[in-house]
């Protein structure tokens, strides 16, 4: 076997040595696999010395383990185990790893000679660093091997730490057992040790994928930049369907869409050491992300990280120190035609307690291009891209985003097939029916704010062309109106340019401190009651033209600019009289329609009369009931005040309240 570059990348950090072209074991190290191999080791205390006499063969006896590693073993298989599970263990599955161990070199080997050669990039296993996008295949079986390197904690550690490289060997894991024993941490090792039992009894014959994605952070036309807020700003992709469940998990969602991770920026948080929210539940019940940690150094604020085909293999209860393993998982999900599940899951990093200044622009810009990059499929973006330059104009921008993002569209670039070598993988695998699957990313330990998270996530997905976003409220209380504020949004057919532009006017309000109201309460007050609405003096874009509850409310009408020229560019559809969303103004351009010439004089003068938004309202019902049954043919405002058309002294209006 060639020492190729993708080799040369990784050696340092796989407990394998190297000689003529070949991987092996040092001979120590075999002579104890084969002990383990051949069922002479029965307890956790004597599996803690095969472990260090492994660890001294390798020469890692100067790169300690975590203090109460060896009691943490002993504690897990000779006293938590029962005397029949522990013996069962012995006896069946730590022989298979002994023995799957010995044939990693071989193993590794049959893996370099052939990466998936149909390819045209690279997809062996190497060190994907950061701002590096590329992707690894490897087999399931592979993928076992390398967990039994991390649960004898054969890995090199010196080394990682320098790269940015997260933890790898289970040392912590069952030293943390022993330092702090708490339920939540041994049914992790439980989760853990139920996968070992599956794969010795039946190894999987699947694949998996590990992808690094990165937006570039200079213009560049063969690569997808990381996006500015003019670019958001502007943005005329419509927005995506969003599906709101208040229950249920993301894991179990039955759409086919990818499934976010609330990533710590070196993959895995703390699953192997005392974590245990959404990621690192994730990665107990599937350890085949383990892998990942391997060989995926942190994350920067433009990567994302994408696995797709790992197999679940436990059940679960709770969450946090509530957590349980709870048996046997069957993991029923279709392979595609690269034997990879279609499991496909995304690891974004949120912002860590970002407090107030997540309300800045350059933060919201990190957080949705953080989401961008880790939805963005970038063959039917790269096409969707080109379809844009094709056409040549603006109008394209809508149509495109449109035909590619509605469900209809499933299948619509199907024969398409790109000449970036770096996307011939995604071409085989993604569809145009992925959505996205989320939650509260960002939230919970992270301190983030849950309302504008999940708008960011939305915009997002948009943005990337996703048909839809399955959203995951976990019954959070900020989130009760996300499904109503959703509806109308889509009923206004806003566009991602026009929801960004409303998060941002928020954001900048909440960090002057002139809201502290969440903003789907800010967007839309309506919906959280008219007495709310007067006392907070919330803003909202528009309301429904016939919405009739605006009958009564004292809220006084706002200010009217009227603007006789034609330029500018101001979108409220609903006219001035819109202003019970309380918005303080209301500049109306009037494009010299002689029909308006009167409307600045009007509203001067209804003004003066501090009538409401009730009194104008009442007003304009008796002028169209006017109008429709033919008693009258002149416009509003001269129906209204007809004394500046010359005809008369103008309306009796003593019966307003």
């Amino acid at each position: 076997m060639e020492e190729s570059e993708e080799l040369q990348s990784i050696l340092s950090y796989l407990p394998l040595l190297m000689r003529s072209s070949s991987l092996f074991w040092p001979s120590q190290a075999v002579e104890t696999l084969r002990e383990l191999g051949g069922g002479r080791v029965d307890s956790g205390y004597l599996l803690f010395q095969a472990i260090s006499h492994l660890r001294n063969a390798l020469s890692l006896s100067s790169e300690p383990l975590s203090p109460s590693t060896a009691l943490g073993y002993a504690l897990f298989f000779d006293e938590v185990m029962s005397g029949e599970e522990s013996r069962k263990w012995f006896r069946e599955v730590v022989p298979v790893l002994g023995n799957l161990l010995l044939r990693l070199p071989s193993l590794l080997e049959t893996h370099y000679q052939n990466p998936h050669n149909s390819m045209r990039t690279a997809t062996a296993l190497r060190l994907l660093d950061s701002q590096l996008p590329g992707i690894i295949f490897l087999s399931q079986e592979l993928i076992a091997a390398l967990l039994g390197c991390s649960f004898f904690c054969l890995f090199p550690v010196k080394d990682r730490y320098v790269n940015h490289l997260p933890v790898i060997n289970f040392d912590e894991l069952f030293a943390s057992l022993y330092e702090d024993y708490n339920q939540k941490q041994e049914n992790k090792i439980w989760c853990i040790i139920h996968y070992f039992q599956r794969i010795s009894s039946n190894m999987p014959k699947g694949i998996v994928s590990f992808e690094r994605k990165v937006l570039h952070l200079k213009n560049d036309y063969t690569h997808i930049s990381c996006p500015d807020a003019n670019f958001w700003s502007t943005s005329t992709v419509p927005l995506c369907r969003v599906e709101v469940h208040n229950s249920g998990l993301i894991e179990d969602q039955s759409s086919d869409a990818v499934e976010v991770d609330f990533a710590n920026k070196y993959l895995g948080g703390g699953a192997l050491g005392r974590g245990c929210v959404q990621e690192e539940i994730r990665f107990m019940v599937s350890p085949e992300l383990i892998a990942g940690m391997l060989f995926l150094p942190a994350m920067a604020d433009n990567e994302a990280i994408e696995i797709v085909g790992v197999e679940r293999f436990s059940s679960y209860t709770g969450y946090a120190s509530s957590f349980r393993f709870s048996g046997d998982y069957v993991d029923e999900r279709e392979v595609d035609d690269l034997g990879r599940r279609k499991t496909r899951i995304v690891a974004i990093d949120a912002l860590c307690s970002p407090g107030m200044r997540q309300y800045r622009t350059n933060f919201l810009l990190r957080e949705i291009n953080k989401a961008f990059c880790g939805f963005l499929y970038q063959c039917k973006y790269q096409l969707y891209q080109k379809k844009l330059q094709d056409n040549g104009c603006s109008s394209a921008l809508f149509d495109a985003a449109t035909s590619t993002s509605m469900e209809t569209s499933e299948g619509k670039f199907s024969d398409h097939k790109t000449t970036n070598s770096q996307n011939d993988y995604h071409s085989m695998d993604q569809g145009n029916n992925i959505g996205v699957a989320t939650g509260n990313w960002g939230c919970g330990a992270f301190g983030g704010d849950p309302e504008v998270k999940t708008i960011i996530q939305w915009l997002a997905a948009s943005q990337a062309l996703r048909p839809f976003i399955s959203y995951y409220t976990f019954g959070l209380e900020a989130l009760q109106s996300l499904d109503e504020v959703a509806h109308w949004i889509l009923s206004q057919r806003w566009t991602v340019g026009d929801l960004w532009n409303m998060l941002v006017e928020y954001s900048t309000s909440r960090s002057k401190g002139e809201t502290n109201v969440g903003f789907l309460h800010w967007l839309l007050p309506s919906i959280y009651g008219h007495d709310e609405v007067i006392q907070t003096q919330l803003h909202c874009v528009s309301c429904s033209e016939t919405d009739k509850r605006v009958v009564g409310m004292e809220a006084y009408l706002c200010g009217l600019l009227a603007h006789q020229h034609r330029y500018g560019l101001v979108d409220y559809s609903n006219y001035w009289m819109l202003c019970v969303a309380l918005r303080p103004f209301i500049s109306y351009y009037t494009f010299g329609l002689e029909a308006l010439q009167s409307l600045d004089e009007v509203a001067h003068w209804i003004l003066s009369q501090r009538w409401t938004v009730g009194d104008l309202w009442n007003m304009l019902v008796e002028y169209s009931t006017s109008r429709s049954k033919g008693e009258t043919n002149v416009g509003f405002l001269h129906w209204l005040l007809p004394s500046i058309y010359g005809h008369g002294t103008g309306m009796d209006f003593s019966n307003l309240a």
